[in-house]
């Protein structure tokens, strides 16, 4: 059936809005060129998302033709403020955003281990407010949140999960409470860093890979035909729980120990690098097991070489693992470890991967490491605000701010 009058100019608007994006700002013209639509619809629809506040004229363009030149029309970036956080467990992270994803602010508190609930929702909560102000926001539209832990797919809310602080769950509840006008959507850091390796990293244009997250322990994120995957209970990817030879021991149900974590968080690299006489002055910049890790590959010694072989045995066992049950044809090794350890890690899992599975299966270092999360709850703030602001205006007016 063909799409009615109102549907096609809804097609139409997000059509142009998502060029306007993409591109920049364009002339009305260009905007003909790129959508195909006639010169009266191009018109109409620039007229209908001015109108909306959703565009503006920001220059002419620089064409030398006869007459006056064409008026630039690009997105009201202000038109709302986006903030992302990225929730460690001894740290919050927050960068607020306008609605092209442009950093207007950034800020971070460490809380400590002895920090109480209380105390520690009040630091982050007080930090988002602190850098939206920072950044001229006097409302923020949407709010992103990466943790770790699991998602409720029922609920989107996090879920009790046992060795993280509790201040997390109630994080959610108070920044909701504190920012009533806002959108909070929260979503495990492994799932983000996979949207912003998608969008932005090693894995751009991929609709099938694996992201192996290497941090303070070991996770995954699954993307099945362009869909991030949770699972029934929102536990995909928990591959810290995966039984794996070489751990003396097996996980349980309320404990990863014994389980791939065991020789992939970052704990164990540690202790591996430890053992082949490996050591790095910490600079505070990334965590240790990073910095050694980074170290070693520097330094091209036949200890250092030793060492990340090992570290790679290690990683093939989970890599393999993935493959043998997905076949996702490309495995991402991310986190602050993964990025660490580049293409020369990368290439030795690899290598073993290949002769652990008959499925080709490319392995790539992550370009974005840590930052992956921060980048890819700013993504989802900035895709879930687009959804809302840029449905075209029915009879009630334009769309919420």
């Amino acid at each position: 059936m063909p799409a009615s009058p109102s549907t096609a100019r809804a097609i139409n608007d997000r059509l142009a809005l998502r060029l306007l994006q993409q591109e920049g700002p364009l002339t009305a013209g260009q905007l003909k060129q790129l959508t195909g639509l006639s010169r009266p619809t191009v018109a109409d629809l620039v007229e209908r998302l001015t109108v909306s506040g959703l565009i503006t004229v920001v220059g002419e363009s620089g064409e030398q033709r006869r007459g006056p030149n064409a008026r630039l029309y690009g997105i009201v970036a202000d038109r709302a403020h986006l903030a992302a956080l990225d929730v460690r467990t001894d740290s919050v992270a927050v960068t607020v955003c306008d609605l092209l994803g442009r950093e207007l602010a950034a800020a971070s508190v460490p809380i400590g281990p002895d920090t109480g609930t209380g105390p520690a929702v009040e630091q982050a909560v007080t930090l988002v407010e602190r850098a939206a102000k920072e950044a001229g926001a006097e409302r923020l539209h949407t709010v992103g949140i990466g943790a770790p832990g699991l998602i409720d797919p029922a609920t989107g809310e996090l879920r009790e999960t046992t060795g993280l602080p509790e201040w997390h769950r109630r994080l959610v509840a108070a920044l909701q409470e504190r920012l009533p006008w806002a959108r909070v959507i929260v979503e495990n850091e492994t799932n983000l860093a996979a949207l912003a390796e998608q969008r932005d990293g090693v894995a751009r244009g991929r609709d099938t890979f694996v992201l192996l997250w290497l941090g303070h322990g070991a996770g995954a994120a699954v993307v099945l035909d362009g869909a991030l995957r949770h699972g029934a209970s929102g536990g995909t990817g928990e591959i810290g729980f995966l039984p794996v030879p070489g751990t003396g021991g097996l996980p349980s149900a309320t404990d990863c120990a014994g389980g791939f974590h065991s020789l992939a968080g970052s704990a164990a690299v540690v202790e591996l690098a430890g053992a082949y006489g490996l050591a790095a002055a910490a600079t505070g910049r990334e965590p240790a097991a990073a910095h050694l890790v980074r170290a070693a590959v520097r330094a091209d010694t036949p200890r250092a070489a030793e060492f990340l072989d090992v570290l790679a045995d290690r990683l093939a066992l989970g890599a393999a693992s993935v493959v043998a049950v997905l076949d996702p044809g490309c495995v991402v090794l991310g986190g602050e470890i993964g990025r660490a350890g580049g293409d020369a890690l990368a290439a030795r899992v690899a290598s073993r991967v290949a002769r652990m599975s008959p499925l080709p299966t490319q392995v790539r270092a992550s370009t974005l490491g840590g930052g992956a999360v921060l980048r890819g709850a700013l993504l989802t703030a900035r895709d879930s605000a687009q959804e809302i602001l840029f449905t075209p205006p029915g009879p009630a007016g334009p769309p919420p701010r």
